[in-house]
C-alpha cells in the first residue's frame, strides 16, 4: 500500500506556482543558499539570526518544489571551505544543522521527502552524522522529492576522493584504468544515484558556483538572484523556472528541440519576408526607372513637338505680316 503523504504548505505570501508541463520542469535543482550573514548584518542582527531566517526560506522552497513537481533538490548547507570561518560560527553551524535535521525530519517525511546526505565524514561532528543517518533511514522509501543535504561538501574534495578510491581499486586490479568512463567514475562520487543538475540557483548577487556539484552541474543552466537567501521566496523560484523554460539546452550538439525549431522557423519566415519585400522593392524600383525613362522620353518628344509647333507658328505669323 502506497504511503499517504501530506500536501505541501501554501507559501506564507499566498504565491501559487505556475502549472507547467513535465518537460518544462527541471528534474534536479541545486541551490547555493548565500547571503544569510549579510541579511543579518543589514538589520543589525548577529550572523546566527541570518542562518535561522534562512531555514524558513529553505522550508518554503522545499514545499514549492513539491508543488511544482521537481523531483530532486540539492542545497549547500555547509561547505568544506566553511571550516575557515570563526570557531564560534562553525560551532553554531554544526549545532544548527544538527538541530534543523532533527526538528524537520518528521515534517519532511510526512511530505514524502527522501533525505540524502552528501559530503565527507572527516571533521564532521558525530552528532550531525548520527542525525543525518537517522533522517536517511526514516525517509529512504519516500518518492515525492529527494532532498540532498550537502554538509561538509566540496566539489573538488568529491572528485579528489573519487580519484583516490579509483586509484586504490586500480592497484587492487578491481578496475582497469583504460576502461574508465564517465558512468563508472560517477559510481565513486558521494551520491552515485544523484542525477545531473538541470538548474543551478545562487542567491545574494554573487555569480559563481563556489565549488558546488562541479561534476553534476557540467550542463546546468545558471540562475543568479540578487536577493539574499532569507528573502528568497517562491516568487523568485518561479522566475528561475521561467528562465529555465526559455533556455535552449543543446549539450554541445545542434538542437532540434521544439523551442529551437520554433526559433529557426521564425528566423526563416522573417528571412523569407525580407527577401519577398526586397524583391518587391527591387522590382518596383526597376519598374519605376523604366517608367520614368519612358515618361521622360515622351516628355522630350512633346517638348520637341511644341517647340516645332511654336517655330512653325512664328514663321506663319511672320509671313502673314509680310503680306
Amino acid at each position: 500500500m502506497a504511503k499517504k503523504v501530506k500536501q505541501p504548505t501554501a507559501h506564507r505570501n499566498g504565491i501559487k506556482p505556475p502549472k507547467l508541463e513535465r518537460k518544462q520542469i527541471p528534474n534536479h535543482v541545486a541551490i547555493v543558499m548565500d547571503g544569510n550573514g549579510r541579511w543579518a548584518k543589514s538589520r543589525g542582527l548577529p550572523r546566527t539570526a541570518g542562518h535561522e531566517a534562512g531555514e524558513k526560506a529553505l522550508v518554503d522552497i522545499v514545499n514549492g518544489a513539491i508543488e511544482i513537481g521537481i523531483k530532486e533538490l540539492s542545497v549547500y548547507a555547509f561547505s568544506t571551505e566553511n571550516w575557515k570561518r570563526s570557531p564560534q560560527e562553525v560551532k553554531f553551524l554544526m549545532g544548527f544543522n544538527r538541530d534543523v535535521i532533527h526538528s524537520r525530519r518528521d515534517e519532511l517525511n510526512d511530505l514524502g521527502v527522501k533525505i540524502r546526505w552528501v559530503g565527507r565524514e572527516k571533521r564532521l561532528w558525530k552528532t550531525v552524522i548520527d542525525e543525518l543517518k537517522q533522517a536517511e533511514s526514516l525517509t529512504k522509501n519516500n518518492k515525492v522529492l529527494t532532498l540532498n543535504m550537502c554538509i561538509n561538501y566540496g566539489g573538488r574534495a568529491e572528485i579528489l576522493d573519487a580519484a583516490v578510491a579509483i586509484a586504490k581499486d586500480a592497484l587492487r586490479k578491481k578496475i582497469k584504468p583504460d576502461a574508465l568512463t564517465e558512468k563508472s567514475i560517477t559510481k565513486y562520487l558521494y551520491a552515485p544515484l544523484m542525477s545531473d543538475v538541470d538548474l543551478f540557483i545562487r542567491s545574494s548577487g554573487e555569480q559563481r558556483t563556489s565549488n558546488f556539484l562541479m561534476w553534476q552541474s557540467a550542463y546546468a543552466e545558471l540562475f543568479f538572484s540578487k536577493k539574499l537567501w532569507p528573502d528568497f521566496d517562491e516568487k523568485i523560484f518561479v522566475n528561475a523556472l521561467y528562465f529555465f523554460q526559455n533556455t535552449e539546452r543543446k549539450f554541445g550538439s545542434i538542437s532540434d528541440s521544439p523551442l529551437a525549431l520554433q526559433l529557426n522557423n521564425t528566423k526563416k519566415r522573417n528571412a523569407n519576408k525580407m527577401f519577398f519585400i526586397s524583391n518587391i522593392l527591387s522590382s518596383n524600383v526597376i519598374n519605376t526607372v523604366i517608367y520614368l525613362r519612358f515618361f521622360c522620353s515622351k516628355i522630350r518628344l512633346i517638348i520637341l513637338l511644341i517647340h516645332r509647333y511654336i517655330i512653325t507658328l512664328f514663321y506663319l505669323l511672320k509671313l502673314y505680316d509680310l503680306k
